[in-house]
């Protein structure tokens, strides 16, 4: 080996040992702007929330139940007494309406025709996916639904605004 071949060897050595540079992100992150995205969505859903116990309030007919997984709902047909409800993978058939708390028909029953389900296995609703496995076979079910658990700040991009609490009227005709 010669001496030019072995200083460039020692040199390259010892370039590879130097310290690395740390290098800098590219963008910072800003937990600030998390934390005031997470204080907004507090506010909305908090507002929502109040729309929706002022509509449940004004309905001094008929009882709510709070779901656990953040939505309303109450029997419109009485209890079925089959004791067979929907679970993930069940092919279920339903009616739905969907309309606003001012009760104004956003989309209606005829619009949305019969629809054939997946339960938890396809794309729908949130609320509505967990509501039809609270119902049976023949029953009518009136649920209240907040946008997180309806159609999420987006809302559907045609006639459901962003950050818009939903009802629907779901009947379950059938499982599969």
């Amino acid at each position: 080996m010669t001496l030019k071949n072995c200083l460039l060897l020692s040199s390259l050595f010892l370039i590879s040992c130097s310290e690395q540079q740390a290098r800098k992100p590219i963008t910072v992150s800003n937990s600030s702007s998390l934390t005031s995205t997470s204080t907004i969505l507090k506010k909305i859903n908090s507002i929502e929330e109040f729309k929706i116990i002022n509509y449940i309030k004004k309905d001094t007919f008929h009882d709510y139940i709070r779901s656990p997984n953040g939505f309303w709902y109450r029997y419109i047909i009485k209890k079925s007494e089959n004791s067979i409800s929907p679970k993930k993978g069940d092919l279920v058939q339903i009616s739905y309406e969907i309309l606003d708390l001012k009760d104004q028909i956003i989309y209606s029953k005829q619009f949305n025709g019969i629809k054939n389900y997946k339960v938890d296995e396809e794309d729908f609703i949130p609320g509505i996916q967990q509501g039809l496995k609270l119902m049976k076979i023949g029953e009518t079910v009136k649920f209240i639904i907040p946008s997180f658990n309806a159609y999420d700040v987006v809302g559907d991009e045609n006639k459901i605004g962003i950050n818009k609490s939903i009802i629907s009227t779901v009947t379950l005709i059938n499982i599969k």
